[in-house]
């Protein structure tokens, strides 16, 4: 198996709508899980260095090489952007995260990014491809082209002058194999015209092969290699789940908790509102490029478990709150002993090919939070979902806002890690 994650880029912009797949914008701890993370998926040691004869357990792709984090925002979009970066911010922010998942993580797999760099397209740079990841920091694998990113060489970005020209351009600069349809259409052409030699072919399926063959890919029928009977049983593990659990607790923050709010008691806490348009929707708890859970819990369902007399309003209309329910809402919250407004964004708002034009709330939903706090018998407790921030300096210093929580994207047992948070002290600490 071939996984093309991780994505290390960094998080600069707030309003990237990818930003909710990587690390954040800081390069160093980027690159500490840039290592971790392939080493894990590729069957390595924590420390590294682990892995018999070069075998892989599945190939890590650590993507999108360089300096990629616009989507499309104020007329620029990712497939021709171009990215001014001075030497030095290049050396200090962008490179490290890839230096470091080759060097010390021995990644198999690098993918070249659809924009350009100072004029040239990434999968086109020599200097990026071959001089710098093959030949400083001794790559060892294969390097991809991002999705349909050589046809946008010559169709798009106008830097080669024909569709061989472009295949030219990205074999000698060291890539391998394209993600579409462009290299099968337009290399025998570009052999004919004398424009691709056939050692340029030969490098190529040598690091392509290489890494197939430290898949085990040739070893036999794959029903009897250890991977070969893997299932939805093997992934919904009891293990499994409750690493899901885990992370989902080691992934929320607690930005405010005024008078000490939280934990509520479950003694004293006799009726709860939930409101909110993420409180009940499991699609937002997964954000993007995730796989089927095995099973999810919203934070309505989280929250029910631990306090019975819980009842539900979604206060909008949808996360975008182009209306809301202030009566119902303000009702609802007036008969409770306490509120938890679960709002934020999701993928309707960030993500890939979406940027953000700001960072406030969609819509109402401030408005929905300003007027529930107003009513409520005691100070509300605010949960946002969301992989990038938002801005709710409304609530810093709102009396009636006495706890606030950030839960990212925090996949399916979300919701138990929150109805945790909202009622009990985790053991190893609440942060």
């Amino acid at each position: 198996m071939t996984l093309w994650s991780p994505n290390i880029n960094i998080f600069r912009d707030p309003r990237w709508g990818r930003g909710q797949e990587t690390p954040g914008e800081d390069p160093f701890m980027t690159s500490k899980y840039a290592v971790s993370f392939v080493r894990g998926i590729q069957g390595d040691s924590f420390e590294g260095g682990q892995l018999k004869d070069g075998r892989l357990q599945a190939s890590a792709c650590c993507k999108h090489f360089t300096a990629y984090d616009l989507e499309s925002w104020n007329g620029n979009n990712r497939f021709t952007f171009n990215a001014h970066v001075t030497k030095q911010d290049m050396a200090d922010t962008y490179q490290p995260p890839f230096k470091s998942c080759v060097e010390q993580g021995r990644a198999s797999g690098v993918m070249c990014a659809y924009n350009l760099v100072n004029g040239v397209p990434n999968c086109a740079d020599y200097d990026l491809l071959t001089k710098t990841a093959r030949g400083e920091w001794g790559f060892q694998g294969y390097i991809v082209s991002d999705c349909d990113a050589v046809s946008l060489i010559y169709e798009k970005q106008n830097y080669s002058k024909s569709h061989e020209d472009a295949v030219a351009d990205v074999l000698k600069a060291g890539m391998d194999v394209n993600c579409g349809s462009y290299l099968a259409e337009h290399t025998k052409s570009a052999i004919e015209k004398g424009k691709v030699s056939e050692s340029d072919i030969d490098r190529a399926l040598y690091n392509l092969f290489t890494v197939r063959m430290r898949l085990g890919l040739f070893n036999g029928n794959p029903r009897k290699l250890p991977y070969g009977n893997l299932s939805r049983k093997d992934v919904c593990s009891h293990k499994h789940q409750n690493l899901a659990l885990e992370v989902a607790r080691d992934g929320i923050v607690l930005l405010k908790n005024s008078a000490n709010l939280l934990p509520l008691s479950k003694s004293e806490t006799k009726s709860l509102a939930v409101i909110g348009p993420n409180a009940n929707d499991s699609r937002t708890l997964v954000g993007n490029y995730a796989g089927p859970p095995c099973k999810t819990i919203t934070p309505l369902q989280g929250l029910m478990k631990y306090i019975k007399k819980t009842k539900f309003h979604p206060g909008c209309n949808s996360v975008n709150c182009t209306s809301i329910a202030s009566r119902e809402a303000i009702k609802l919250s007036k008969s409770a002993d306490y509120v938890v407004l679960v709002m934020g964004i999701n993928q309707d708002h960030e993500r890939e090919e979406l940027d953000r034009e700001d960072l406030v709330l969609p819509g109402q939903q401030q408005n929905l939070v300003t007027r529930v706090a107003k009513a409520a018998k005691n100070p509300i407790i605010l949960v946002l979902l969301c992989g990038g921030p938002v801005d709710i300096s409304f609530a810093k210093d709102n009396s009636k806002i006495g706890s606030i929580l950030w839960a990212g994207y925090p996949g399916q047992a979300g919701g138990k890690a929150i109805a945790e948070m909202v009622t009990t002290i985790q053991e190893e600490g609440f942060l």
